[in-house]
């Protein structure tokens, strides 16, 4: 029954929810967040109070859990990939998680024919803020509690406690005090 539940959830949520107005659209915003709110909920394998899905996030059939008042930012995109959200975490719009990948090492053989790498995970802890754009790919498997990532930035690997990250590659400019 849960998943029945969970993939009639999905259905609702791609062929409509997706598409319905941000919270701070005028009367029927949060009326929208609300409702996908409800529908991640029931999709996501665990979710906080008050989370915050604006529109057109896409995760696919990977595994996700969210914390306490957190949000995925306009467009956040996650593909092969678990993900796992502390509490107070922001995300601009467009943000990436692009974990997994395709094999390429042999070159006697077709990139195409060489098949994918596995999964990987991601922990985001808490009082995490990721700006608009941001890329984050497979060799990071943790972004520090507190951390701040740059806009436009493509974090390779992990990001300790409190650091703020900014660039292509990421790397640190400071730490926050």
């Amino acid at each position: 029954m849960k998943r029945i539940s969970k993939l009639l959830a999905l259905i609702i949520y791609y062929a409509f929810a997706q598409y319905l107005p941000n919270r701070e659209f005028p009367l029927i915003g949060e009326l929208c967040r609300k409702f996908r709110q409800i529908l991640c909920k029931i999709i996501f394998v665990s979710t906080g109070d008050w989370i915050n899905i604006q529109r057109r996030v896409y995760f696919g059939r990977n595994i996700v859990k969210i914390g306490h008042e957190s949000g995925l930012g306009e467009g956040f995109h996650i593909q092969n990939s678990e993900l796992e959200i502390g509490d107070y975490v922001m995300t601009g719009p467009d943000v990436m998680v692009l974990g997994g990948g395709h094999a390429f090492k042999n070159r006697n053989q077709l990139i195409g024919r060489q098949g994918n790498l596995p999964k990987t995970s991601l922990v985001i802890e808490d009082d995490v803020w990721i700006g608009a754009r941001v890329t984050i790919l497979g060799n990071c498997h943790i972004i520090g509690k507190g951390a701040v990532v740059g806009a436009c930035s493509v974090v390779t690997k992990d990001i300790p406690e409190y650091a703020i990250v900014a660039g292509n590659p990421a790397r640190i400019i400071g730490y926050r005090e």
